[in-house]
């Protein structure tokens, strides 16, 4: 069953450009070590804050990712320019 990880954080806005360049780098390197990343979608909202939502082929797949994500440096790099960080896993039920 396809789920998806959520993400809700503020990036300085001097810090932007980097962040956009390390989260890149993030997204290359997941999926390069855990298939399965389907989809990654950043959404900046009206009061700045990003909405970050990652799109994983099944449970099994996001739930080797996130144990390994402390351990790749990807991760740390770009979540060090993020604040108020939030996170909610969900599953989804149906699309059109």
């Amino acid at each position: 069953m396809t789920v998806v990880r959520i993400h809700r954080y503020r990036v300085d806005a001097g810090d932007e450009g980097e962040f956009l360049a390390r989260r890149a780098a993030l997204i290359a390197a997941m999926r390069a070590e855990h298939p399965g990343l389907a989809e990654a979608r950043l959404i900046r909202l009206e009061d700045g804050a990003f909405i970050d939502s990652w799109r994983w082929d099944s449970r099994e797949q996001m739930r080797a990712a996130l144990a390994a994500a402390s351990t790749m440096r990807e991760v740390g790099a770009a979540m060090s320019l993020t604040k108020d960080a939030t996170n909610e896993d969900g599953e989804i039920v149906e699309e059109r």
